[in-house]
């Protein structure tokens, strides 16, 4: 048989080097030996490999690797396909086989598979309307019965189908530079544009893709690649076709939420039911997690107390209330921590205010393009946020969140109160000691903020 060679590299993106060779030989060839030694001396010496089987799935391999590195939240790592000097990538599909993505790759190409964190696989199917803004969805008959967008979007996901989506992109003119702007609509058939303006008649409509044997790329650095009007950039090819500059189908949308609502409505139809499958197998994962998690407790004798009683300590059996408990056990802390911190022998020593800096949240001096893009990669969802240094103002952080498929920028001033530093958001109406304790309150609190900090963007080390 057949298997498949992955080596990872051991940053935030790790590439993974998809090798394959048959079994019956003891050793590598020397075509074999080389096409390996020239990825690893792209890589750095904190690389791994580990096998899978050939049929493997994008799915079976990013639990390999997660189990092999050691990650948490498994269900919410993916494998990309990165084409570097073309700007192109994608996030392969759960029930993808990754060696025959492998096997579509131009020889000799700086192609690579990247393993990182995507926290937006699925994020259509808990948001719709989010992603499927009401003036993208053509004209529908369920429309005029009386069923909302809303409704009409959430019954045709559940189904394994998308909404028809129309609107204005601009495309890339073959063999020119220049790009014109033209109306499109996206149907089960396939793609289509109009010759006259945003017109529906069929005389009018000309056929440009079949969805069945298509791949959707988005696309980084399109202003200086291809001369993109504005970064919002995808581009769709032939997926059994080997990938040329002059094979792409360039289009740009006028915004990220248009954007995603293109390449989401592409993967829909394309995939249907199947994308609504790997849907919920993710879902069911966590839950299988939790009942192992509980089990594993419950045998290592550790449950929830309650000593507030006089006739001394209790089992909490309720879940529901252990889990207030536990809340109310967080704030408390945070009370007490607050106060210690406020003592005037406190010793400096004791809580270090760079903190910060050990923390997966945190990353240093990047600039704002590249928080925005650090985001971006992981997934544009509620909640995703990292912490930086400020380049204009010295001293400062900024906390970058994600929101309704936006990056917001919060300044984090420090201040001075009774002889102590705090940091604040809100112009000293709220303190914190440190960076630490704002993260751990917006956890909890939105506070100015317009949603919970949910998903720490993160740095990914081996």
């Amino acid at each position: 048989g057949f298997f498949l060679a992955v080596t990872i590299k051991a940053f935030q993106n790790w590439p993974i080097a998809v090798h394959s060779y048959n079994s019956s030989m003891i050793s590598f060839n020397p075509f074999n030996l080389f096409s390996l030694c020239n990825f690893l001396s792209l890589s750095d010496s904190h690389s791994r490999s580990l096998w899978v089987i050939p049929r493997a799935t994008a799915r079976d391999v990013c639990h390999l690797l997660v189990q092999t590195a050691h990650c948490s939240d498994q269900e919410n790592w993916a494998l990309i396909e990165l084409h570097s000097a073309l700007g192109l990538e994608r996030v392969l599909e759960d029930h993808e086989v990754v060696v025959e993505v492998q096997a579509a790759w131009p020889s000799e190409s700086d192609t690579k598979l990247l393993f990182r964190k995507n926290y937006a696989k699925y994020e259509f199917f808990r948001t719709p309307v989010l992603f499927f803004p009401k003036h993208m969805i053509s004209d529908s008959a369920d429309v005029t019965k009386g069923m909302t967008s809303a409704e009409l979007i959430q019954n045709l996901l559940q189904s394994g189908t998308c909404p028809e989506i129309q609107g204005f992109l601009h495309v890339r003119e073959p063999s020119r530079k220049a790009w014109k702007k033209v109306y499109f609509f996206l149907r089960r058939s396939g793609l289509y544009c109009s010759t006259k303006g945003s017109s529906k008649e069929p005389r009018h409509l000309q056929y440009v893709a079949d969805l069945e044997d298509l791949n959707v790329y988005s696309i980084t650095n399109s202003r200086k690649l291809y001369g993109a009007p504005v970064d919002f950039t995808f581009c769709v090819k032939p997926s059994k076709d080997r990938i040329r500059a002059q094979d792409l189908k360039l289009l740009c949308a006028e915004n990220e939420q248009t954007r995603t609502c293109w390449t989401s409505a592409f993967r829909l139809f394309k995939y249907g039911r199947q994308l609504h499958c790997n849907y919920q197998l993710s879902q069911s994962a966590p839950r299988l997690q939790e009942v192992v998690s509980q089990r594993c407790e419950s045998e290592a004798s550790l449950v929830a107390m309650d000593f507030s009683g006089k006739a001394g300590g209790r089992v909490i059996q309720n879940a529901w209330e252990a889990q207030s408990a536990e809340r109310e056990e967080g704030q408390a802390w945070r009370r007490r921590e607050a106060l210690r911190c406020s003592l005037p022998n406190l010793n400096p020593g004791s809580r270090p205010s760079s903190i910060h800096r050990t923390q997966l949240w945190f990353h240093g001096g990047v600039s704002r393009k590249q928080a925005q893009r650090l985001i971006e990669e992981q997934g544009l969802v509620d909640g995703m946020f990292l912490i930086r240094e400020s380049q204009q103002h010295a001293q400062c952080f900024v906390l970058s969140l994600c929101y309704k498929l936006k990056t917001k920028h919060y300044l984090v001033i420090p201040c001075e109160e009774g002889g102590r530093k705090y940091y604040t958001m809100d112009d000293g109406l709220t303190l914190f000691i440190d960076l630490l304790q704002l993260v751990e309150f917006h956890q909890i609190n939105r506070g100015i903020l317009p949603v919970c900090l949910k998903h720490p963007c993160v740095c990914v080390t081996l």
